[in-house]
């Protein structure tokens, strides 16, 4: 799978959590069901100050590695924090960037093959702040950015 190495600007997110691992049975659950919340229950509209249009998938806070607990947040970037939300900071850095596109009804699945590739890489994964970026749709063309945070 092919990336690109970028460096990335410290970033102000706000939006809900839940902690997982990737080998938890109700993981994928988890993490729709936070997808969900962040959008069904109306926690996209309510958060102020956004910087951009882009939800963001964060994964942050690892125990280990991939294999260990971390926690997965629904966020939107922010240019200021928000009151009725969790706020994190995004470490700017080195990152390695992996584009998926896909129709609307295969993101999912592309997105979650896209994981399986880079879990089998062997980049020198820094473990601090992972994230898909969720571009605005064209029709039914959808795009994601997967950013990993990579050692200097």
């Amino acid at each position: 799978m092919d990336y690109e190495l970028v460096t990335l600007a410290d970033k102000l997110v706000v939006g809900i959590t839940d902690r997982t691992n990737n080998a938890a049975p109700d993981m994928g659950e988890k993490i729709g069901q936070l997808w969900q919340r962040f959008y069904s229950d109306g926690h996209v509209d309510k958060i102020t100050h956004r910087a951009d249009h882009v939800a963001l998938g964060i994964y942050t806070e690892y125990a280990s590695d991939e294999k260990g607990d971390y926690t997965v947040m629904v966020a939107c970037q922010v240019t200021e924090p928000g009151s009725h939300f969790e706020t994190r900071g995004i470490k700017g850095g080195k990152y390695a960037k992996f584009v998926v596109k896909a129709s609307q009804d295969q993101l999912v699945s592309k997105v979650a093959d896209a994981w399986t590739a880079i879990w089998q890489m062997p980049l020198p994964r820094l473990f601090a702040a992972d994230f898909e970026a969720y571009q605005v749709a064209d029709g039914e063309q959808a795009e994601v950015h997967i950013y990993i945070s990579l050692k200097e």
